[in-house]
């Protein structure tokens, strides 16, 4: 009786996915500043800018926070998240203390992969192949949804999980200049606070005057750089792109867009998740029972429909992988030729449950053609 639960569970995702996008959380690697009076623990918590300065132990405050330090988890609060998590590192980026700076970012970042956070920064580390190496890995292996954004990354164009910031002499209407990699902590916060109803493209930073313009800034967006620009009144995000360029057949150019590759990000954890939760161990494996699930994913992509993250013109549908089917049981010795469609859908898989879906995102209005004619 509790299956026909796990599809009101699914619809309950769909209806909320917008309003859940637009919580998403940032993670920050900082590493020891002057003024940073932090002791007994590598981790702390925000949910607003507030609570800064209040971790506790024992009656004492272990986050006194550094100016700059503090600057940067405000910047970060500017874009609206619903929390930022900081992992801090006591030694500084030195070459007399590199190994064990290494250590403390290996130990931050194996503490990050058990907890859930959508986007990374590590504002004025120098280490960041590092942590393209370790996004990658972890997007690639783990299927985990993590995504960085970095400063003026080396890239090899095959990662749509690490947003290539791109900025020089970013000044502030407080009169401050800071460079792109301080600045990524604000980018990170503004793509965590987005929902699903816009695009990053054309987001305005209210707070920055002026900022290094590109000659050709097309061909730096081409590159696969997150830019921004001064359209003479404001400084924006020129567009809304991540780092991956290398586009193959099953992923064309719409994982070039950060909007985009949130939405699959949250679908994959949406699906992931109500399996994990509901379904592992707890559900026999037959075709009835899978049949079940792909009702309820589904009513799960109607959901995304209605709430226009999904095309509802396109035929947004979850069914058992055939192909997936035929190798499984070639594998256990039997002669997929002889068998018809639906015996292949009904044979026994063991534990394993192989499902295949297409869906079409809906993007955000970006451009525009017109023709005037007189």
């Amino acid at each position: 009786m509790g299956l026909p639960k796990i599809e009101i569970n699914f619809k309950t995702q769909g209806v909320t996915a917008i309003e859940r996008s637009a919580k998403g959380i940032v993670a920050l690697i900082l590493k020891k500043q002057v003024g940073d009076n932090i002791s007994e623990l590598s981790s702390f918590e925000y949910k607003s800018i507030d609570e800064l300065g209040t971790h506790t132990v024992e009656g004492k405050i272990v986050d006194n926070w550094g100016e700059k330090n503090k600057d940067l988890i405000k910047k970060t609060f500017l874009g609206t998240p619903s929390k930022v998590i900081v992992e801090y590192i006591t030694v500084e980026e030195k070459q007399e203390t590199i190994t064990e700076f290494e250590d403390q970012l290996n130990k931050a970042l194996k503490r990050l992969k058990s907890k859930k956070w959508n986007y990374l920064a590590v504002p004025t580390i120098e280490a960041i192949g590092n942590i393209v190496t370790w996004v990658k890995g972890r997007r690639a292996n783990d299927k985990k949804t993590f995504k960085a954004v970095l400063a003026n990354a080396t890239l090899d164009g095959n990662c749509e999980g690490i947003i290539n910031f791109c900025a020089n002499n970013i000044k502030t209407k407080n009169d401050d200049t800071f460079d792109g990699s301080c600045y990524t902590a604000r980018i990170a916060g503004i793509l965590a606070g987005l929902p699903f109803t816009r695009s990053a493209t054309y987001y305005e930073l209210g707070e920055v005057v002026s900022v290094d313009a590109f000659d050709n800034p097309d061909n730096e967006i081409d590159a696969g750089k997150l830019i921004l620009i001064n359209d003479g009144e404001k400084v924006k995000i020129a567009r809304g792109v991540n780092a991956y360029t290398q586009t193959t057949v099953t992923k064309g150019e719409s994982f070039k867009k950060i909007k985009i590759v949130d939405a699959v990000d949250l679908i994959t954890d949406d699906i992931r998740n109500t399996f994990n939760n509901y379904y592992v161990g707890k559900i026999t494996n037959s075709y009835d029972h899978k049949v079940l699930l792909l009702s309820a994913i589904n009513a799960y992509f109607e959901s995304l429909e209605k709430q226009e993250i999904l095309d509802p013109s396109y035929d947004n549908k979850a069914q058992i992988d055939i192909e997936a089917q035929k190798i499984y049981l070639q594998g256990k010795g039997l002669d997929v030729s002889t068998m018809k469609e639906q015996q292949i859908k009904e044979y026994n898989t063991g534990s394993q449950v192989f499902i295949s879906a297409k869906v079409k995102l809906l993007d955000a209005m970006e451009d525009l053609t017109m023709e005037i004619s007189m």
